[in-house]
């Protein structure tokens, strides 16, 4: 997860605060002091560290506890709102109106811009608008090479010229094929803030091009360094938002994402991995929500609407309440799931799961056996697939040679399939509770 270490020690602060008879001022200058400890650690700057709890203390002990919920609720909800507020309470929402609008992205050497620009793409691309992108990077060797590789991996056009030396120039040489477009994210090249060369070359482009939007990659890894870096960009581009990069590895985070807040520029999206769609807008409600191990059932339901449409849902759902189940739907779930990421990813989203601490080891077994039963699937015929009780024998024999799985996972497919029926059978005729203790066998079982 991401700012897991973080995550971990604020939901174990709050467990603190649920399992206390009383809630009076030890309690209160203990959950001030976890709260502290874990943001330092997170590496947050001290002083805002300090200023936040104060805020949070103030709120507990002078506030009245409303009508409706007890003080422990009321004091998880102070931390809570205060944390969103940290972390710059609204979602900065793109600027996408003006035809073309454009999108400029600057950031440090290093920082995974260029990759940043086609995550951008293909998340602009999804939502239904004709997305093109400009590398006017002059100084760095291949980085127009890559913008294409990615361009063309997300079927996208780029545009640029690697002989050309001038950011301005290339602009101006693809200015009216560029009308074309709904959007164009423009690829500048990777600077310090503080190099004076490549901050003339930064104004002079956005002097021209006057970009309705102007993105800063920051690296997670760069800690409380992102508040200079971000108000240096800030004096010179006038930066509408930043994203950040490697959220999802060892970095600790905390400074970049506050940092930000703090300099006016908000945080408009979060990188969590490596490939294309791992481009999470930063929404510091729901955010908050997942490291307080609340879930985000919106990040949910916008993660399935991406694997699934509206009309392949409704089908699937008719399907199981005539109390048909096949393979082909058992399929058509798995594909979906792993449409929407990996299972330990999923369950942040999902209020309660979010708390259950579950070994990596566990959660890469599910992986692997979905990824089994794929392989399993794909070697069975159309016959097999609609009507998976007629898979025994000579049939399991040839399904283990074409998907060179060995014989113990495609039965483990099988007892998944027949427990499903059951489970739909047992839905289809009300049993909801007998339905719930089987999928509860099942849960332990695995």
């Amino acid at each position: 997860m991401v700012l897991e270490k973080l995550g971990e020690s604020l939901r174990e602060t709050l467990r603190k605060v649920t399992s206390s008879l009383f809630v009076d001022e030890k309690l209160i200058n203990e959950l001030v002091k976890d709260i502290q400890r874990a943001l330092l650690q997170a590496d947050v700057n001290v002083k805002l560290v300090f200023g936040l709890t104060q805020t949070i203390k103030n709120r507990i002990l002078k506030e009245e506890t409303p009508a409706g919920i007890t003080k422990k609720e009321h004091l998880i909800k102070i931390v809570y709102e205060e944390l969103t507020l940290f972390l710059g309470k609204e979602t900065k929402e793109l600027s996408v109106q003006a035809k073309p609008t454009l999108i400029l992205i600057v950031g440090l050497f290093g920082s995974g811009k260029t990759t940043t620009c086609s995550k951008l793409a293909k998340y602009i691309m999804k939502r239904g608008k004709k997305v093109a992108m400009l590398g006017t990077d002059i100084w760095r060797p291949a980085a127009f090479a890559q913008l294409q590789q990615l361009g063309k991996n997300i079927s996208v056009p780029v545009f640029g010229d690697a002989h050309l030396k001038d950011a301005v120039t290339i602009y101006k040489k693809y200015e009216p094929e560029l009308q074309k477009f709904d959007v164009v994210i423009i690829d500048t090249a990777g600077r310090d803030a503080l190099s004076q060369e490549l901050v003339d070359e930064l104004n002079a482009l956005n002097a021209y091009v006057k970009a309705q939007e102007r993105l800063l990659v920051i690296g997670a890894d760069i800690g409380q360094a992102a508040q200079l870096q971000a108000e240096m960009f800030h004096k010179s581009c006038n930066i509408t938002g930043v994203i950040i990069t490697r959220m999802d590895g060892t970095a600790k985070g905390g400074g970049a994402l506050t940092a930000c807040s703090v300099t006016g520029a908000p945080v408009v999206f979060i990188g969590i991995g490596e490939k294309t769609d791992d481009l999470d807008v930063f929404d510091p409600k729901r955010f908050v929500g997942r490291l307080l191990g609340m879930g985000d059932i919106e990040g949910l339901l916008e993660k399935a609407k991406e694997a699934m449409t509206q009309e392949e849902a409704e089908d699937l759902g008719q399907r199981l309440l005539r109390g048909d189940f096949t393979l082909i739907d058992l399929y058509d779930q798995m594909e979906a799931v792993s449409k929407m990421g990996p299972l330990g990813k999923i369950m942040e989203l999902v209020p309660g799961l979010s708390q259950i601490k579950l070994p990596k080891e566990a959660l890469h077994v599910q992986e692997e056996k979905l990824k089994k039963w794929r392989y399993v699937m794909n070697s069975c015929t159309k016959e097999e697939l609609e009507d998976p009780d007629i898979i025994v024998g000579t049939r399991i024999d040839r399904i283990v040679k074409g998907s060179g799985c060995p014989v113990n996972d495609v039965r483990d497919l099988l007892k998944q399939y027949k427990m499903g029926k059951k489970m739909v059978k047992m839905f289809k005729g009300g049993g909801v509770k007998k339905a719930e203790a089987m999928m509860k066998r099942l849960g332990a079982a695995q």
